[in-house]
């Protein structure tokens, strides 16, 4: 029987040379690979009151538009600067090779709303601390941080899990 983590390719030097990319638009192609690892994603969540699911940009809206489906409850988009219309909150991270901005409306949710925040990969765990910090910055109640895929020799859990956060990922790659 497949795990979540066969159906996931690894593309050797991209973006860079001594990358192997964790490529996980091979697991969205396929129906029972999606289907699994939408409901291995949310499995830990059910029967928890959860009132929207914040998806980072943009693998984790599609995972996190599917998971807020079967939870029936709203998504709220963490994009990247200057993409999202009216109102926002912005949030600068760092990365190896400079810094970027992530961006919420300052009305996606309410004060103490419980928030389900989801990507396809924890690697460094910049993004996610940066939409970590403009969820907080709203009053949300974070109830916990689910990934597809973890690379843990980059630190990224161990980051998050510092800030308070319950981590949960389906499989793990070594390396970069």
């Amino acid at each position: 029987m497949k795990t979540v983590k066969d159906y996931i390719r690894t593309i050797v030097d991209f973006p860079h040379e001594g990358i192997l990319f964790r490529d996980v638009t091979t697991l969205f192609a396929d129906a029972r690979g999606f289907r699994m690892a939408v409901d291995q994603l949310l499995a830990p969540y059910a029967g928890l009151r959860i009132d929207k699911v914040a998806g980072l940009e943009a693998r984790g809206f599609i995972l996190g538009g599917a998971v807020a489906h079967q939870l029936s409850t709203g998504f709220v988009p963490i994009r990247k600067k200057g993409k999202l219309p009216g109102q926002t909150i912005s949030q600068s991270y760092t990365l190896e090779y400079g810094e970027a901005v992530v961006e919420m409306h300052e009305d996606a949710l309410q004060p103490g709303e419980r928030v389900l925040l989801v990507d396809d990969l924890l690697a460094t765990g910049g993004t996610a601390e940066a939409g970590i910090r403009l969820l907080e910055r709203l009053g949300a109640e974070i109830v916990g941080c689910a990934f597809v895929v973890d690379l843990p020799d980059l630190g990224g859990r161990k980051k998050l899990e510092g800030m308070g956060m319950a981590i949960h990922t389906l499989c793990e790659f070594e390396g970069l």
